[in-house]
């Protein structure tokens, strides 16, 4: 594809690839990738995982150097030695999880290792808290300079790096998956932020799974397929289904194909269930062929509750039964052999082991039969792993790679494949669909549609409201450790779920 038409620029692109390629070994991991980005413009970044989209992050951020073409300055060639040497250009990234010093302050990390001094060589506190709130109020945010950066919420570790950059005199900010940990009035407020830097003329490059978000925010977007430019084309007059031909390179038949099924018996009771200062007096079922979604805000006590219900944590009281079957408190043990399988919201932390190979990953739920004699079959093992990787179309190069070499939609797919290998009576995924790209997305979509057909009973826990929207039988909705509505397909909408997430309205559970 041809890139359309551009008026000639009255400057130069503030920063710029120009037919960049980069390789590891026998991988390209770029060819000949040409992006520019533009002082005052929100420029967004497209491509499924393993497109290429780190290493053009990387590579803006002098963690890479190109084989081949140019990094440009104001279009001028420049030669990133490092990431020091990106940020004396101005380069300033943003990642998903920000990395602060949790025991200093807001106002130390923002100046750690340029404290403003007093004429006796002290640090001069007053004043690097004066300029931290003089940051804050650039950005239009109300952070306490003083606070301690633990305990900050991922929204607020976000606003600090911005001021940080800020404060660094950044010319362009690479955004790096920065929503996919936020809620919804956390995103809209990173956004107020971003215009804001828009309007004071900076460079801005924002990369996100959600396309919702790149039609809500940016003036261009740039889509990467394996590795190759595609095209880069004004947002406006865009559609999703054009974007996302863009990045998969053919038509997606269907992001929710959701499949009718009749419920049958109740696989999962859950009743009265509290867990003190954390969820109160949770009550809900789960029928076998049914998908019920658990909505909410973050912090609401979704996650919490599904931990409580694997065994993971101690519930104080209530009950939660498996086709009839009580389950003790504090008993993953237990929850595992009445049929509970729990795919956590934190993959890499919780759901992998990242240093084990992919077809070890898949076999821990099962050791006890993998089994022949005192050790461990390997070709059992492997075999398995070989049938599962089929069966959920894995990308992978060699079973024994370790899972960390994956993409992110590919070890979702591992974590997933580890738990169905228990043949579970009751499924409960966390966030199945974060930071994957919208090819995979609709590959697990179309797999828990499978799923329930065969007389699963799914409950998915989710922040993405068209997820659970396209996907859901019934929507639960907490609010403040309670469950506030239960909400049936045909009346689930964006307006009902929102309204009962924020305690406005909603239709009482039962």
């Amino acid at each position: 594809m041809t890139a359309p038409a551009r008026s000639t620029p009255p400057t130069p692109p503030t920063l710029a690839l120009v037919n960049v390629s980069k390789s590891f070994g026998a991988v390209q991991a770029l060819q000949g990738v040409t992006l520019e980005l533009y002082a005052g413009e929100v420029h967004a970044l497209a491509g499924e995982n393993g497109a290429g989209k780190s290493t053009v992050v990387k590579t803006f951020a002098g963690v890479y150097r190109p084989d081949s073409g140019q990094v440009q300055v104001d279009g001028e060639p420049v030669i990133f030695h490092g990431p020091a040497d990106a940020q004396q250009a101005g380069v300033a990234v943003i990642y998903q999880e920000p990395t602060l010093f949790p025991d200093l302050s807001v106002a130390e990390n923002i100046f750690m290792g340029r404290q403003p001094r007093t004429s006796f060589g002290r640090i001069d506190r007053r004043a690097m808290h004066a300029e931290t709130a003089e940051l804050f109020a650039r950005l239009g945010v109300a952070l306490n300079p003083q606070q301690p950066a633990r305990g900050l919420s991922i929204a607020d570790q976000q606003v600090v790096e911005i001021a940080k950059a800020i404060s660094r005199n950044a010319r362009v900010l690479i955004m790096d998956e920065p929503t996919a940990a936020l809620s919804g009035h956390e995103v809209a407020r990173l956004f107020a932020v971003t215009r804001t830097l828009q309007e004071h003329g900076c460079a801005i490059l924002f990369i996100s799974h959600r396309l919702e978000e790149i039609f809500e925010l940016c003036q261009r977007v740039t889509t990467l397929r394996d590795g190759q430019w595609i095209a880069t084309e004004p947002v406006d007059g865009l559609t999703a289904d054009d974007l996302v031909h863009r990045m998969v390179g053919r038509e997606l038949a269907a992001l929710y194909p959701k499949q009718d099924v009749k419920p049958g018996e109740v696989a999962l009771k859950v009743s009265r269930l509290t867990r003190e200062g954390v969820f109160t007096d949770v009550s809900f079922e789960v029928r076998r062929g049914e998908i019920v979604a658990l909505a909410g805000l973050v912090g609401a006590g979704r996650s919490e509750v599904a931990r409580a219900i694997f065994g993971v944590d101690r519930w104080d009281a209530g009950e939660v039964e498996v086709d009839g079957r009580r389950l003790p408190s504090a008993s993953p043990t237990a929850a595992m052999a009445a049929g509970l399988a729990l795919v956590p919201e934190d993959r890499r932390q919780q759901g992998l082991v990242m240093e084990s190979s992919i077809e070890r990953n898949i076999g821990l739920t099962q050791l006890r039969s993998l089994r022949r004699g005192p050790l461990i079959s390997r070709k059992v093992e492997r075999d398995r792993a070989r049938d599962w990787a089929l069966r959920l179309q894995l990308k992978y190069a060699r079973l024994t790679d370790g899972v960390g070499v994956l993409s992110g939609g590919n070890q979702q797919k591992v974590v997933l494949a580890k738990w169905l290998a228990t043949e579970p009576t009751v499924l409960i995924v966390d966030e199945p669909t974060r930071g994957i790209d919208v090819g995979t997305k609709a590959e697990v979509h179309r797999l828990l549609s499978e799923l329930a057909a065969q007389d699963l009973a799914v409950l998915m826990i989710s922040s993405d409201l068209p997820e659970v929207l396209g996907m859901a039988d019934r929507v639960l909705v907490m609010h403040e450790g309670r469950l506030v509505a239960e909400i049936p397909r045909a009346e689930a909408t964006e307006a009902t779920v929102m309204g009962a997430a924020t305690g406005q309205n909603g239709k009482a559970a039962a």
